[in-house]
């Protein structure tokens, strides 16, 4: 049997290693159902309990080599031919245990649970158009990237409508301020065909502006 060992420290008084490996279930009643359903919602993390005992010419530096990993609480490397058929690169020191035997051996022993760490899952990343390709868009053979410049062309036309707009709506604004110069009196009025004109302008520039402001939505 190989000699387990955490990270360099051999162990090399081991009497008993113990593996466990639990599945995460949840249970849950279906109706009519003789028995209960066991969802599984992945597989808990592969432990290992081991005891035995520091030998005398080394057992003071072992000790405070394994005091210091448990209390640091940082990953470390197990390996034991007990776990040769798991998937298991690191673990951490869940609990730690130390008995010295009054003697002439001065003999420590030892009781330490392991626990596996596994590393943890990629970031999730954002393709085009938030990831809808993979709600609907990639189903129907849509290709974001078949547009080309396409969007940005949008863009810049959305640009031009709403400063074409704005420049509207400024005319529109002095002409109105013009026209009520005018309405000094309901006869007579030298500037009747101004105010008509004006009305007709503010509510197409109402229209342009709202349809610019549309366009501009669409393209962010």
């Amino acid at each position: 049997m190989a000699t387990p060992m955490i990270d360099d420290i051999e162990l090399k008084a081991v009497q008993y290693i113990r593996q466990e490996t639990d599945q995460d279930f949840t249970r849950q009643r279906v109706a009519g159902l003789s028995g209960t359903l066991h969802q599984k919602l992945g597989r808990a993390s592969h432990r290992v309990v081991l005891t035995g005992y520091l030998l005398p010419a080394t057992a003071t530096d072992d000790l405070k080599k394994l005091q210091d990993k448990a209390s640091s609480g940082d990953e470390v490397t197990f390996t034991a031919d007990i776990t040769t058929a798991l998937s298991v690169s690191k673990m951490v020191i869940e609990s730690f245990r130390a008995e010295q035997h009054v003697g002439p051996a001065g003999q420590i022993a030892y009781c330490m649970a392991l626990a596996e760490s596994p590393p943890l899952p990629p970031p999730a990343e954002l393709s085009a158009f938030g990831g809808l390709g993979d709600f609907g868009l990639g189903d129907l053979g849509f290709d974001p990237g078949a547009l080309g410049d396409v969007l940005n062309d949008i863009q810049s036309a959305a640009d031009t409508v709403m400063q074409s707009a704005d420049s509207a709506i400024s005319a529109v604004e002095k002409l109105s301020a013009l026209a009520s110069l005018g309405d000094l009196a309901n006869v007579g009025n030298p500037v009747k065909p101004v105010v008509d004109k004006v009305a007709e302008l503010g509510a197409l520039g109402s229209t342009v502006q709202s349809l610019a402001s549309t366009i501009k939505g669409l393209t962010g």
